[in-house]
């Protein structure tokens, strides 16, 4: 049983300063072994991003936890949870995010907890994690999750300590994890466990160790828990208007992977930052550009001018609570775009794919794809920025829709419906669709759906590692091919992997190609592209999009 002949006060009962120290170092310990992490990737493309999603959800939340001010569990946990809810990425940063709100849940009226009432709150937890599924795969951080809390809670009982619940919980959770293997075929055939659950298991691992009392340096460069003076909470409260906005302001290092810094003109911010804020100030200094605005979308400020850089500071205020504080006329509120009926937001990687979809008529573009999954706080920031009564959204991967949902289900401002495009073909389609004459949204959703059923997708990237995978015999370095979860082809030249999955993927019973062209594609080897698969279909219509994605020299969108 986990407990001892003598239990100490702080060791029989889980505060809120507590636990706020134990996400610090679970954050900490999955950054330390997030690339790990990335690598337990069923295909063997370098795009693996499930140690960053699940490290920036978890990071969300230790964010809301900096002023924390304190030890009530039931506070911190609802705290934690709202930064997690916002600041989830992908399928298993969802999850993870949807764990802690259940336990959140457990965990209410309660100022501390003993180890009975944790357990019930981890049970909590994987209920709510299994709820936001609507079809849970075993095999996966699910699984990994409940058997590791269900071994936990047999094992509680009137004498164990919060340390013994969290000694089972690791044990039990890498003992799962080992397991997934046998559950889930693919990751046998890959050869790898499931990386949602790793991503847990490093989590719950940082927390074991910090009731410990161990060290995790990685802590070092994790936000810190401030004990100053908090701002006067008072002055915005659970029922206040957002009506003034937030100030913001920033140091911009301009990046010369990102920009020519020499050539570069702050106007091009300064032409974003009008239409979405006021009192703009904006300038250049060398590499360096200073910034303040105020706007209601802060969110939207920072992921435009990662555009070019990297900050050096940055402070956002809201104005409700500066106001407040001083004696100064309050700032005149932040003007918002008239509301209109439709809008749509798309997610894009790649500067050719972003400006497409805008031509085609998508009011927001969220910067990401994979590697770089938005978060569902990145699609809020998005729905205010377009502020219509129905926003139609374009994930276009099938590992951010979940994301895309728990925004939709955060938005409280107008109706927004999920157009479930897995992948760029999908959502390229439904976009080429768009069409808001009827002014009904029902049909508007079935037409968008319906497009997306006459295409598929095929990916060209190089692979990282040794495998075998659906009968295909991958080396490293090797340019492979694969349709959704289908690997077809794996070549030593990028031309060759190219044409053999287009004929896998149908050949001459294709009408249309669409050559989405990624960074590591040159004008050469496009070209050479065009004439080898004009010469080997001349009956097929062929077009080359110049989308300047990573990972993937080449994506085709086939009809």
């Amino acid at each position: 049983m986990n407990h001892n002949d003598t239990i100490s006060e702080t060791d029989k009962y889980l505060d809120g300063e507590m636990f706020a120290n134990m996400v610090r170092g679970g954050a900490a310990q999955l950054r330390f072994n997030a690339d790990e992490v990335n690598n337990l990737n069923v295909f063997p493309v370098p795009d693996g991003d499930t140690g960053d999603n699940m490290r920036m959800t978890i990071e969300g939340g230790v964010r809301a936890l900096e002023n924390i001010h304190t030890d009530n569990l039931a506070d911190v946990t609802k705290k934690l949870s709202q930064g997690m809810l916002l600041g989830a990425r992908g399928n298993s940063g969802v999850i993870l995010s949807q764990f802690f709100a259940g336990m959140t849940k457990g965990f209410v009226g309660q100022p501390r907890a003993d180890a009975r009432a944790l357990g019930q709150a981890l049970e909590e937890g994987v209920r709510q994690a299994y709820a936001s599924v609507i079809t849970p795969t075993e095999g996966t951080i699910l699984t990994v999750a409940r058997e590791a809390v269900e071994y936990t809670v047999t094992r509680i009982d009137d004498r164990s300590t919060i340390t013994g619940v969290f000694s089972d919980l690791i044990k039990e959770m890498y003992n799962s994890l080992q397991r997934t293997p046998d559950i889930l075929p693919v990751l046998k055939e890959a050869g790898v466990i499931d990386s949602g659950g790793a991503g847990l298991f490093y989590i719950l691992q940082g927390f074991y160790k910090i009731l410990l009392g161990e060290v995790i340096e990685e802590m070092d460069d994790l936000p810190v828990l401030s004990t100053n003076t908090a701002p006067d909470l008072s002055a915005f409260g659970p029922d206040s208007e957002m009506t003034y906005g937030y100030c913001t302001e920033l140091l911009l290092q301009l990046q010369n992977k990102k920009t020519d810094i020499e050539a570069f003109d702050p106007q091009v911010i300064i032409d974003f930052l009008v239409t979405i804020g006021d009192s703009i100030v904006c300038f250049k200094t060398d590499s360096i550009v200073k910034l303040h605005v105020h706007t209601m979308t802060p969110d939207a400020v920072l992921g435009f001018c990662r555009r070019y850089g990297e900050f050096l500071t940055v402070k956002i205020e809201n104005m409700s609570v500066q106001h407040s504080e001083s004696n100064d006329t309050a700032p005149a509120p932040v003007p918002k775009r008239p509301k209109k009926d439709f809008a749509a937001v798309a997610v894009a990687m790649g500067e050719g794919i972003e400006g497409l979809f805008s031509d085609l008529g998508v009011d927001a573009v969220v910067q990401g794809g994979q590697t770089q999954n938005p978060s569902a706080q990145d699609f809020l920031v998005a729905f205010e920025a377009v502020n219509a009564e129905h926003i139609f959204v374009f994930p276009n991967n099938g590992n951010i829709i979940m994301a895309a949902k728990q925004a939709a289900q955060l938005w409280e401002d107008g109706d927004v419906c999920v157009i479930e495009s897995k992948d760029l073909g999908q959502g390229y389609a439904a976009i080429s669709s768009l069409n808001y004459q009827s002014g009904d949204a029902d049909a508007i959703e079935a037409m968008l759906t319906e497009a997306m059923q006459a295409v598929r997708t095929g990916f060209v990237s190089t692979s990282i590692r040794d495998a075998d995978l659906n009968g295909v015999h991958i080396e490293c370095g090797d340019y492979i091919g694969f349709v959704g979860k289908e690997m077809m082809v794996a070549e030593k030249n990028l031309l060759t992997a190219a044409q053999k999955l287009l004929s896998a993927m149908g050949g001459e019973d294709i009408y249309l190609i669409t050559a989405f062209t990624g960074k590591d594609a040159d004008a050469e080897t496009v070209e050479e592209l065009h004439r080898v698969v004009t010469e080997a279909y001349p009956e097929i219509e062929f077009y080359t999009v110049d989308g300047g994605q990573d990972v993937y020299p080449f994506i085709f969108v086939v009809e």
